[in-house]
C-alpha cells in the first residue's frame, strides 16, 4: 500500500506555505538615474581628490592621533577602561574638527589675501 507524502506538523506549529515573492522591475535608463547625476558624481570624486582635501585628512588625522597619543599617556588611572576610551575617542574628534578648521580658516584667508592683491593689480 503506498501513502501520500504529507509534511509532518511539528507541536504547536503550523504547516506553511511557500509564499510568491515579488520581482522587482528593472529599468533599462541605467537604475533611473539622470545626467545630471553623473556629473555631480564626477565633480565629487574631482573634490575628493583634490589636495585641499588630502591636506584636510591627513591635518585631522595627525591632529586625532596626537590626541590619541596624549590621552593615552595620561590618564593610566581613574575611570573605566570603557569610558576612557570614549573619552579619548571624543577629544580626538574634537582635536581633528579644530585642526581641519584653523587649516580651512588659513586657506580662506590666503584666499583672500590673494583677491584682494589681483584687484589691486588690475587697477593700475
Amino acid at each position: 500500500m503506498v501513502k501520500k507524502a504529507t509534511a509532518k506538523v511539528r507541536s504547536g506549529g503550523m504547516k506553511t506555505k511557500s509564499k510568491p515573492r515579488a520581482v522587482a522591475e528593472r529599468r533599462s535608463d541605467a537604475g533611473g538615474r539622470r545626467s545630471s547625476d553623473a556629473g555631480m558624481g564626477d565633480a565629487f570624486i574631482k573634490l575628493l581628490q583634490s589636495p585641499l582635501v588630502a591636506d584636510l585628512v591627513a591635518v585631522a588625522a595627525t591632529a586625532a592621533l596626537a590626541a590619541l597619543a596624549e590621552h593615552g599617556s595620561t590618564s593610566s588611572t581613574g575611570g573605566t577602561r570603557g569610558k576612557r576610551a570614549g573619552k579619548a575617542v571624543k577629544e580626538a574628534g574634537k582635536a581633528a574638527a579644530a585642526a581641519v578648521g584653523r587649516r580651512l580658516g588659513n586657506e580662506m584667508d590666503e584666499i583672500r589675501k590673494a583677491a584682494k592683491a589681483s584687484k589691486g593689480g588690475a587697477k593700475a
